[in-house]
């Protein structure tokens, strides 16, 4: 349990740090921090976590409002962290996915406590979160190719391939999200993170680059398909197979 990823979302550097130090104090060893909801989706899309503590009060979008980004790239508990006490605020956390609401001031060895039960049971023995390793978990294999989200790494026919930053990032929210149609402007959305100005001409020639990467042959893809009218989706075969 003490090798867990987690994440730690907030705007108050103070709070960031407080909450680190007594989680390492309290063993644990891989811990992340973001200050806005743009860091913690962008964290999420980049690296597996085995838990979230996400602040309701951000700049930009709220806690509530990134929610159910995450939850797209995670079922890991999310507990939320705020000021806001009343009922229809409980509620509304738990309504968007969230799994715990810890209202401040707060005590930080409690935080630490529910984060040890949530991940007692989201780890408990059995599960696939627990008979994986991080690495594995972050590890996405489709036969042909293998990208690892934590070393940055993507591999093809075995041999390591220069991917930049954008194209890797694209690549890794379609690994995670197989045999699923996106279309252009959602890729962008979750890509690029801004809704507003998406794109088409920025997405298709991120799509080409992963081809040239990824297919045998790109002009005729078999593993990232154009599915006409609706979007993209990248396939992934139970038998594998390069």
């Amino acid at each position: 349990m003490l090798e867990a990823n987690l994440l730690l979302v907030d705007d108050e550097p103070a709070i960031l740090r407080m909450m680190k130090t007594v989680l390492e104090k309290e063993g644990f060893k891989r811990i992340e921090t973001a200050a806005s909801g743009e860091e913690a989706i962008a964290a999420c899309e980049a690296a597996v976590f085995d838990l979230v503590v996400l602040d309701v009060m951000l700049p930009g979008r709220s806690g509530f409002d990134i929610c159910p980004f995450i939850r797209c790239t995670t079922d890991a508990p999310v507990l939320f962290l705020t000021a806001r006490t009343t009922d229809l605020d409980k509620l509304t956390g738990f309504a968007v996915g969230g799994d715990d609401y810890i209202t401040k001031p707060f005590n930080p060895l409690e935080v630490a406590a529910r984060i040890k039960a949530q991940l007692k049971r989201y780890l408990k023995p059995g599960t696939a979160q627990a008979t994986r390793t991080a690495a594995e978990r972050n590890v996405y294999d489709y036969g042909r190719f293998q990208l690892d989200a934590d070393a940055g790494e993507l591999r093809v026919c075995g041999e390591p391939v220069v991917c930049p930053a954008q194209v890797f990032q694209l690549l890794l929210f379609l690994c995670r999200h197989p045999n699923r149609i996106f279309t252009k402007s959602q890729l962008y959305e979750h890509v690029w993170g801004d809704e507003c100005l998406g794109d088409d001409n920025t997405v298709m020639v991120h799509i080409h680059r992963i081809r040239e990467r990824i297919e045998r042959n790109p002009s005729e893809p078999e593993l990232l398909l154009t599915v006409r009218g609706l979007g993209y989706k990248l396939v992934r075969r139970e038998e594998g197979g390069l």
